[in-house]
């Protein structure tokens, strides 16, 4: 567990909150559990001012580095950029069937990445048949297992495949046959299984582009390095907000004097108040008591405020200018 304090603190959230110390550089879902445990601390009336103020802060914060950088712009996963890859060699990915192979996690980011495209025609692959359930059920997918998916693979523009199998099982051949029934049509393979599902063959067919892990990683890597080329500014902008919340600390014993005196005032208050409303039910003259009230008010209202000025000296006094109506310095 790591502990942060004062400035060190603020500066951790912020890094935070922005992705920048996140194991992938400027990824945003670590901001949405920062969210979440603010709600989940608001509910619980566990925030008190300085802690609304700084996770308000840390929020704004992450928005301006979205905002005025392009930490997050470059996707960084693997299942992202697979997905990208699909659409520079299909324009609309709506249209194409896509064959996912595999029901891991990998797997089922690229089914999300895919459902959010808008792809509506998917087929879940997998040993277990159940497990390919899973993934399909959350996306309107068809799930099948791997004995049935060589009798459908013609039927995929697109396939991913990421299983843990020891040997290759998808094959030239098998691959050629399907090309047959498709008349042609180009088929987009990815596999980013290790070791690999397809075999290296398959990429000497024509109509087949056939991509690696290893193609991906690549693309991956310059994303990183764009990021990091981000985060020296991202860096300067959280230095930057930090400082207005540094300013606004201090400001902080400022509204604590202003509210003690606030209260003493009102104790004075009311008590006065409660004064004059017993003379006026004893009947006293109204006039003469409310003149009273208001010199009472008026003589304890002054009495700190009047001794303390009366003990400090001229360069403190000058810094009291403007804090009083129409003061002014004496000039010598």
């Amino acid at each position: 567990m790591s502990y942060f304090e004062n400035d060190d603190a603020v500066a951790h959230i912020c890094h935070v909150a922005t992705g920048l110390d996140s194991l992938v550089l400027g990824e945003p879902q670590i901001l949405g559990q920062l969210k979440d445990a603010y709600h989940a601390a608001k509910e619980a009336d566990t925030l008190n001012k300085l802690l609304e103020k700084l996770f308000q802060h840390a929020f704004s914060t992450a928005k301006k580095v979205r905002t005025d950088t392009e930490i997050g712009s470059s996707p960084v996963s693997v299942a992202y950029c697979a997905v990208k890859l699909s659409e520079k060699i299909f324009a609309d990915l709506a249209e194409q069937t896509v064959l996912l192979i595999g029901a891991g996690e990998m797997i089922e980011l690229c089914a999300q990445h895919l459902s959010q495209k808008g792809v509506r025609n998917m087929i879940v692959a997998n040993r277990t048949v159940e497990n390919a359930e899973k993934i399909a059920s959350l996306y309107g997918a068809k799930a099948v297992s791997l004995k049935q998916f060589s009798n459908i693979i013609h039927e995929a523009d697109i396939i991913i495949s990421s299983t843990a199998a020891s040997v290759p099982i998808i094959g030239k051949g098998l691959i050629e046959t399907a090309l047959k029934l498709r008349k042609h049509r180009p088929m987009f393979m990815l596999d980013i299984a290790i070791p690999r599902d397809i075999e290296p063959e398959v990429s000497q067919l024509d109509d087949v582009f056939l991509y690696t892990v290893d193609d991906l990683q690549q693309v991956v890597n310059d994303n990183i390095g764009s990021r990091q080329k981000e985060k020296a500014l991202a860096e300067e902008i959280i230095i930057g907000q930090n400082k207005k919340f540094d300013d606004w600390l201090a400001t902080l014993p400022h509204e604590q004097i202003v509210q003690s005196y606030r209260q003493s005032a009102y104790h004075i208050k009311n008590a006065a108040v409660e004064a004059a409303l017993k003379k006026l039910k004893k009947g006293g003259d109204s006039a003469a008591i409310i003149t009273q009230l208001a010199d009472q008010l008026t003589n304890k209202l002054l009495h700190t405020p009047f001794s303390n000025i009366k003990q400090v000296s001229q360069e403190q006094l000058t810094q009291c200018e403007g804090c009083v109506p129409n003061i002014k310095s004496k000039k010598s």
